[in-house]
């Protein structure tokens, strides 16, 4: 595998971040992580427009996204897939121990792996963990995973790929790494970004293109849900066939099928919406 980092390309070997490195020390940095098919990355132009706000949100120097796409198709050139999870991550760099941050500037790795299709449907479990959506990092796609981590890993042992929170507030939010949708008396709804959920590229366009609603829901919205479908960058749109103990039927449902009928067309005629 090679890897870009700090301006080139390096083998995994040589790839070499510093054990003072701010993202691995404190978790200062921020990522992306794109849809690598044949060469060509998917909403590239979205991603990058999120990292430089994910950055600034941080108070990072903002990226730069000349170089970044230089990465990103260097890397994809040396690492040729037909499907592949494409990482952008962007460190506050070499910085002292402790949270201030250091003054030899961020630091730039672009790395690649080939995936499989996500399978159709999934299973998703809630979890008693909350989401602050008053929170500083709130919107920000930052490296701070370690809370999604634990309830995935919650998920994982009950079976499902996929863990939902609910906010401070008792109302519906996301998952680990995925954006929620559901269907209440046959319309599409998800939570808006004011939830603290994260603003998803592939929500956007499925909200886009499916005009679902958003809006402020409980979280036990879930429970009476006819349909729910995930969204996210490798995900796409897939159906949810169980919540926690309570099964779902049909899967995918008329208003999920259609979504994931309607996502498909769109990505395939654009690759860069």
């Amino acid at each position: 595998m090679r890897i870009w980092l700090d301006g080139a390309l390096r083998d995994a070997d040589d790839a070499k971040v510093s054990v003072l490195d701010h993202g691995l020390t404190v978790g200062d940095g921020v990522f992306e992580t794109l849809k690598a098919q044949d060469g060509k990355l998917f909403a590239l132009t979205r991603h990058l427009d999120r990292l430089t706000r994910s950055a600034r949100g941080l108070g990072l120097p903002d990226p730069d996204l000349d170089e970044v796409r230089r990465a990103c198709a260097a890397v994809l050139e040396a690492n040729p897939v037909p499907l592949g999870r494409l990482r952008i991550t962007y460190t506050g760099g070499l910085s002292p121990l402790g949270s201030d941050r250091g003054d030899t500037g961020p630091t730039l790795v672009v790395a690649v792996g080939e995936t499989s299709r996500r399978p159709d449907t999934t299973a998703v479990i809630t979890v008693p963990w909350v989401r602050n959506e008053r929170s500083a990092l709130t919107g920000l796609k930052t490296t701070s995973y370690a809370e999604n981590v634990v309830a995935l890993a919650e998920a994982g042992r009950a079976g499902a790929s996929e863990a939902l929170f609910a906010n401070t507030v008792g109302r519906l939010c996301e998952g680990t790494g995925s954006n929620v949708f559901v269907v209440l008396d046959g319309e599409l709804h998800t939570p808006p970004v004011a939830s603290g959920c994260l603003a998803g590229i592939t929500r956007a366009l499925a909200v886009e293109w499916t005009g679902a609603k958003e809006t402020d829901l409980p979280f036990d919205a879930l429970e009476r849900a006819e349909e729910i479908f995930l969204t996210s960058t490798l995900r796409d749109v897939q159906a949810v066939h169980r919540v926690d103990g309570r099964t779902l039927a049909p899967v995918p449902g008329p208003v999920t099928a259609k979504a994931m009928r309607v996502f498909d067309e769109r990505a395939a005629s654009d690759i860069d919406p």
